[in-house]
């Protein structure tokens, strides 16, 4: 018999007829490993010599009761499941142990033996479970292993390194920040999968994709019957992240109610569904992002500052493409690289005339845009070269790297002002800081018609 199939079970119990009357009937499991113990210290001595997938223990022995057994147990393997087995039917002592974690409790009488079979048959099945679900997780990380997805030698991707590196020791919370497409999710997923969370839920969160009438509901879950609609119990996505990390994507999108709520959720570590008054004690690292800046959100009165400080913790800012273009090209041969293993297309390059096309473009929608771009240029190639023809820039930000359009200078600057109006809402300061001109150029733009703030 292999090790990997033995299973290990430790029954402490000090009358010695029925101790082996249990480990008679489960050593009929030629895989089951037994060791009886008499007292809680023998049990307590032989866990540093070996350690057990499971005990089952008397809730009255000659040193110690189950209760404080069961917790000098759980300092030492607090993943180990521990069964009950007692003479009286106390039923405020179970659901004390029960409370505290123990995995059953049993009173003994005839039926004992079987439940006690049952039982270890049950825990077998999830622990084996829990392993694939482990085995997968570990292969999540390797997935998403820091030089997988932040692709580059740039400085800017450099000082994104090293922030990340620094977010898995701790668990500080993190906001990320950077224009759509920049990976912001991927990081998360990165930090996560490298943090001592890592075996515990990952559940991403975007605020924007949320109607706001259902966000509080989605994210602190509901009873049934809180509201129309209701018919069930709704487990909300705090709960799922219980242990675990909650990744709330564009988290400028929330109004300022549900930014309350979700202040005293932090503050508190607990939350209580809607509808309901049971208290749910929380143990989450909290990721945000946004491509806003959220304290420009502050300034104009549209986020909370209390809530800003209470979940900024460790800023990451991830580069936008423009400004790591000596990464253009290594992310170009990656994501070709790995669009043609995927469909088998055979080994492909980029021709020195398509490098110099693809370094002049501008990448508004950053690294996202540039695997869109390679992916179709594999599929638009007649050959196992990317031409300079096979790129299709489809920018709607009003300009795009080839400047194809003949227009004027005025032109271009109304263009590129109206894009930035647009993605700050219409925030004329803010355009003006950004873009490093004078308010009173746009102003003037806005009554002479040539821009419009609807």
């Amino acid at each position: 018999m292999n090790e990997s199939d033995i299973y290990r079970i430790f029954i402490v119990e000090d009358d010695p007829w029925y101790g082996e009357v249990l480990k008679y009937h489960l050593s009929l499991n030629p895989n089951y490993e037994l060791h009886r113990f008499t007292t809680g210290e023998d049990c307590l001595k032989y866990i540093s010599v070996c350690q057990p997938h499971l005990i089952t223990l008397d809730y009255s022995l000659p040193d110690t009761n189950g209760a404080e057994l069961f917790r000098r147990i759980q300092e030492r393997l607090p993943d180990t499941p521990v069964i009950v087995i007692s003479g009286q039917k106390d039923v405020e002592t179970a659901v004390g142990l029960l409370q505290a974690g123990v995995y059953n409790y049993f009173v003994k009488d005839d039926r004992t033996k079987d439940l006690l079979w049952n039982a270890i048959l049950k825990i077998r099945e999830n622990q084996s479970l829990k392993q694939e679900v482990d085995q997968l997780r570990e292969e999540l990380g390797q997935k998403y292993d820091f030089n997988s997805i932040i692709k580059g030698s740039s400085q800017a991707i450099g000082k994104v390194f090293t922030l990340v590196e620094k977010a898995v020791r701790t668990n500080i919370n993190v906001s990320i920040t950077g224009e759509t497409g920049t990976g912001k999710e991927l990081v998360a997923k990165a930090i996560h999968y490298h943090s001592d969370r890592r075996k515990k839920p990952f559940v991403a969160v975007n605020m924007a994709a949320i109607p706001k009438e259902l966000a509080e509901s989605e994210l602190f879950g509901h009873e049934k019957g809180s509201f129309t609609g209701a018919m069930n119990k709704k487990i909300g996505r705090f709960e799922e992240a219980n242990k675990g990390t909650l990744f709330l994507d564009e988290i400028a999108e929330l109004d300022l109610t549900l930014q309350s709520k979700l202040l005293r959720v932090l503050q508190e570590r607990e939350l209580t569904r809607v509808g309901g008054s049971e208290k749910i004690m929380l143990d989450i690292r909290l990721v945000i992002a946004s491509h806003k800046d959220l304290l420009e959100e502050v300034r104009q009165g549209r986020f909370r500052e209390d809530l800003y400080y209470r979940i900024m913790g460790l800023p990451i800012a991830l580069p936008p493409l423009r400004e790591r273009s000596t990464d253009i090209m290594l992310l170009a041969r990656h994501f070709l690289d790995e669009f043609c293993k995927d469909n088998r297309l055979g080994t492909m390059t980029i021709l020195p005339a398509t490098t110099e096309k693809l370094m002049r473009y501008n990448y508004p929608g950053n690294v996202r845009e540039l695997k869109s771009i390679i992916q179709l240029a594999a599929v638009m190639s007649d050959g196992v070269e990317i031409r300079p023809d096979d790129l299709l820039f489809t920018s709607l930000s009003g300009t795009n790297g080839n400047m194809a359009e003949e227009m004027t200078l005025r032109d271009y600057t109304i263009q590129i002002i109206k894009s930035y109006l647009k993605k700050y809402d219409n925030n004329v300061l803010l355009v003006a800081d950004k873009l490093d001109i004078g308010k009173s150029t746009i102003y003037k733009m806005i009554q002479n018609d040539e821009l419009s703030l609807s």
